[in-house]
């Protein structure tokens, strides 16, 4: 394809979109031409998600018009989208497992005879002209629970295509797909291309974007960062794009000096990425970022850390004494804390109190003769909340009437209780308001002070620069490297994490 730019297919004028706190997109003008393949990139947050969702009727814009085919339209459901022939492919493969291929392919919309019955013969006859069409040599009989992620990958293509889709979104596609079944999927890509059909690309892996597409476009903070063209499309300009605003000032920290090894990783594998072995440090007073994309293994490593999977090998060091941490008890028996990325599923009971909440961890440690110690959890329950300025009446209040920033402050308050040598962080100040977020960063850098080693995961660049002593960036379950502070920045972390050997 050339770069002379045809009649869109599709066309997003000023689209825009809000969820309570955040302005996901705004203002937001997209293209997207017939047989063309346009890369959609960003930063996690950058708004992509939110914009393919939108364009596949599973969430309406608040503001802003469509067109497709020159013709103004709305999409408000995904029936909407796949009449028009805007199909999405989901991250997460939506197929239900127990079917066959055939009954996937044509799910909800089976072919039916004179009596109301499914005519099978028929739709296993469809299904198998749309799976030769791309390429998939499994039968329309065969069971999809059975077949492996590239197969089922190439299912949900076959999907998209028996609606005649014209328009097909691929979200991360590779991110479960070994090499060889990557290379079959750009392989019907290509195909598709051929046949007319336009791809949508939103992937991080910016080697295959830069094989891939025809053209790419690149969100920031929702909003549209610049469009690269074939001839302009390389690494350096994609990651310019990605991370081109100042952050500079943004967060105010105090210098650390690092003290003695409290945590110490040697060759730990974890079960979601068993080939890449991890290794690193983190330091009493220190704080210490990972950083990465979504799917770097950033969220398997601080589980495994913390007993929640068990590693495959490697050995773990606390104060330089091995430990084995087989489940959460282990590792909060060797003094570790972890504030989860999902913090009302995994870091609090909402229907407890705010008190019940932040004694929960302390609750074996202060029994007596088998027996809750009332008073030691109330005390310390209003030391938290008075501590961490915590907005609630009362310790006894249900913590689910509690806003998201002061949610957090309970589940930190729980882990503070334990008085831990290590606090990991997942995720920290996702979904929180700004004041929130400040006060917690002021936290971690008070704790650091005070010689507690701090390890957090961010998907949020300005706090990986603004509060980090040292950064370890991951990608695909690999360490690709670690800058410390005076190599910090969004385009030395960006190359790493997409892939690159080292810092830019």
């Amino acid at each position: 394809m050339n770069e002379t730019a045809a009649a869109p297919l599709l066309s997003a004028r000023r689209l825009g979109k809000s969820f309570p706190g955040v302005v996901a997109l705004d203002g937001v003008d997209l293209e997207i031409r017939e047989g063309e393949v346009l890369g959609v990139i960003g930063e996690n947050g950058a708004g992509k998600s939110t914009l393919m969702k939108i364009l596949a009727g599973v969430q309406p814009p608040d503001r802003g018009t469509l067109e497709v085919g020159g013709r103004p339209v709305r999409i408000d459901t995904v029936r909407d989208a796949l009449d028009l022939g805007i199909a999405l492919m989901h991250q997460e493969l939506n197929l239900a497992g127990n079917l066959d291929v055939a009954s996937n392919v044509f799910l909800g919309r089976e072919p039916h005879g004179k009596l109301g019955i499914i005519d099978g013969a028929r739709m296993r006859r469809e299904a198998k002209a749309v799976t030769d069409r791309i390429g998939l040599d499994s039968s329309p009989r065969a069971r999809v629970e059975r077949l492996s992620t590239g197969r089922q990958q190439m299912v949900e293509i076959a999907k998209a295509l028996s609606v005649d889709a014209r328009i097909i979104i691929m979200d991360e596609p590779t991110s479960s797909l070994s090499t060889g079944e990557s290379q079959n999927l750009f392989r019907v890509i290509k195909e598709l291309r051929t046949q007319g059909v336009s791809i949508v690309y939103v992937s991080h892996r910016l080697s295959e974007v830069q094989t891939l597409c025809d053209r790419v476009v690149v969100l920031r903070d929702g909003r549209i960062a610049g469009e690269l063209a074939k001839s302009q499309i390389d690494h350096g300009s994609m990651v310019q794009l990605m991370v081109g605003r100042d952050v500079s000032g943004f967060y105010v920290r105090s210098p650390h000096d690092a003290g003695d090894r409290v945590l110490e990783v040697d060759g730990v594998r974890t079960p979601a990425f068993p080939d890449h072995a991890l290794s690193f440090e983190v330091r009493a007073g220190e704080v210490v970022g990972v950083a990465g994309l979504v799917g770097a293994g950033r969220t398997e490593l601080v589980q495994t850390l913390f007993g929640v999977t068990r590693p495959l090998a490697g050995q773990v060091r606390i104060d330089g004494r091995a430990v084995r941490l087989r489940s959460p008890t282990d590792a909060i028996a060797a003094g570790l804390g972890l504030v989860p990325e999902d913090r009302k599923q995994q870091g609090l009971v909402i229907e407890m109190s705010v008190r019940d909440n932040v004694g929960l961890v302390c609750l074996q440690h202060d029994a007596r003769f088998g027996l809750r110690d009332s008073r030691k959890e109330r005390a310390r329950s209003r030391d938290m909340v008075e501590r961490l300025q915590i907005k609630t009446p009362t310790d006894r209040q249900l913590t689910r009437h509690l806003s998201g920033g002061n949610q957090q402050k309970v589940v930190l308050g729980k882990w503070l209780a334990t008085e831990p040598k290590l606090l990991v962080l997942d995720e920290p100040t996702r979904g929180i308001d700004v004041g929130a977020k400040a006060e917690i960063y002021a936290l971690m850098d008070r704790l650091a002070a005070d010689g507690v080693a701090v390890l957090f995961v961010s998907s949020e660049m300005e706090e990986i620069l603004g509060i980090a002593d040292r950064v370890l960036v991951m990608h695909e379950g690999q360490l690709k490297g670690e800058l410390s502070r005076d190599q910090l920045s969004e385009v030395a972390v960006m190359h790493l994490a997409t892939g690159g050997g080292s810092a830019a």
